[in-house]
């Protein structure tokens, strides 16, 4: 007879600067490997598997991400799981809420809308405690120039460019919905320099270091290293731009998930 199980999506946040990305790995401290390791201590006796809504690379932090929890007995008063939860997860762990959904859902296969941003600073070192959150370019930047062309990812392209490893089964044509690099208001410190940025990209989904490639991409125009020129072409079906440049993965920060 087969056992009757339960289907939760649980909502969390966390600060990546100190773990090997989301996805479980030997020897490795992940995001991953930290909830399963918690969710062993608050239900011993139970059986269960989690299922992320999508993998972090190692550095990358999240203010809204989630994961699926197929779990043998179901969890009667939730707000006290939460806390239980919450009380033995790691200080930078979080988890925020949780919902029962039915047999069919599948986090990954299930419409999703998530938007990335990328933060940063340039012109001066920042303070040390800064660095889990802004990546700090020392080099002057062309801020107007950058915040014309995020606009050029904007709607279907050939992404080939912006993407790691390519893998035969990859598919590259892909649609952002909006990328728009503005003033950062999503996170403020007073150990934060007087004025920081944020790249917004919004987009149904995103091939490996895509984000951080285009955030690449961007300072690297900023910088004069490439022209306006060389972006329009790079997304370009067949094009011969290379483009090796991946920004560093402790400005990164998934902030928002929507399911349909």
């Amino acid at each position: 007879m087969q056992k009757q199980r339960f289907y939760y999506v649980i909502h969390l946040q966390f600060l990546g600067f100190r773990y090997s990305g989301w996805q479980k790995q030997p020897q490795q401290k992940t995001i991953e490997s930290m909830l399963i390791k918690t969710l062993k201590f608050i239900a011993p006796n139970q059986q269960f598997k989690i299922l992320g809504a999508g993998r972090t690379d190692a550095k990358v932090s999240a203010l809204e991400a989630a994961f699926e929890l197929f779990i043998d007995e179901a969890i009667v008063d939730k707000a006290k799981f939460l806390a239980l939860f919450n009380k033995n997860l790691p200080p930078d762990i979080r988890v925020l809420s949780i919902k029962e959904v039915p047999k069919e859902f599948n986090i990954i296969q299930h419409s999703k809308t998530k938007e990335y941003v990328y933060l940063f600073s340039y012109g001066e070192k920042n303070h040390p405690f800064c660095a889990p959150f802004l990546a700090n370019i020392l080099e002057d930047l062309d801020i107007a120039l950058m915040q014309k062309a995020a606009r050029l990812f904007e709607g279907m392209h050939d992404f080939s460019t912006y993407t790691a490893r390519m893998q035969e089964n990859t598919v590259a044509v892909r649609s952002i919905d909006s990328c728009e690099l503005r003033e950062n208001t999503i996170l403020q410190a007073n150990f934060f320099p007087k004025k920081s940025y944020a790249l917004h990209v919004k987009g149904q989904g995103f091939m490996r270091y895509q984000i951080r490639m285009i955030m690449g991409a961007l300072l690297q125009l900023g910088s004069g290293e490439l022209t306006f020129e060389d972006i329009e072409k790079s997304l370009e079906p067949n094009n011969l731009i290379q483009l090796t440049y991946v920004a560093p993965g402790s400005g990164l920060l998934l902030h928002t998930l929507e399911f349909a």
